[in-house]
């Protein structure tokens, strides 16, 4: 198994932390780990991804062309990184700011309203795990457990009182996420039993 997974955004969306977080998820599951942030200099409100890889071998490099799934929340990240999927690999987004919807017909494609959720639930701090949430449900390289173990992990100790909003938090994106488009026969791209085809 190996996962290579790019999440895409805007910096102050909790991209960084939400690959961090799905990083030390792997490291509780016992899989081979890389994390590899990229940000703008802007910091907030300029572009940033994260590259995470999760394998059950020795990773050769972090250095990742091409993407089994990419977790898109801007439209620069739609433009840039939607063609970079592998065939037969997974696109999830948030509908909200998009401007263009993804448009390949050979990649299953996946929304999580995360950020109305968060809006309407009056905690926008939660949208990252709503997020994370969706990426968990649609592919499952690690166990909701062990996303709550490297969710404490990578949060300091001064805020582990916000850990049980941020693990409804990821729950709630499991059951939100709806699926625009599978390709049939993928391992990883079936449809989750609860989404909505649309």
């Amino acid at each position: 198994m190996k996962q290579e997974i790019i999440i895409a955004g805007f910096g102050g969306q909790g991209v960084l932390s939400m690959g961090k977080i799905l990083a030390y998820s792997g490291v509780m599951q016992g899989l081979e780990v890389t994390w590899m942030p990229s940000y703008g200099p802007e910091m907030r409100g300029g572009t940033a991804n994260v590259t995470v890889i999760l394998s059950d071998r020795r990773i050769s490099s972090p250095i990742v062309h091409e993407f089994d799934t990419a977790v898109v929340l801007n439209q620069q990240s739609m433009d840039k990184f939607e063609p970079q999927v592998k065939p037969g690999g997974i696109l999830i987004y948030d509908p909200n700011g998009i401007t263009r919807h993804p448009e390949r017909k050979d990649i299953s494609i996946y929304r999580i309203g995360a950020t109305a959720h968060a809006a309407k639930a009056g905690n926008p701090r939660v949208f990252n795990m709503v997020v994370l949430g969706a990426l968990i449900q649609v592919s499952p390289n690690v166990t909701l457990e062990n996303a709550y173990k490297g969710l404490a992990k990578s949060l300091p100790e001064r805020v582990h009182k916000t850990l049980p909003a941020n693990e409804a938090a990821i729950r709630t994106g499991m059951e939100l996420v709806e699926t625009a488009q599978v390709v049939p026969g993928l391992a990883t791209g079936e449809a989750p039993a609860n989404a909505v085809i649309r």
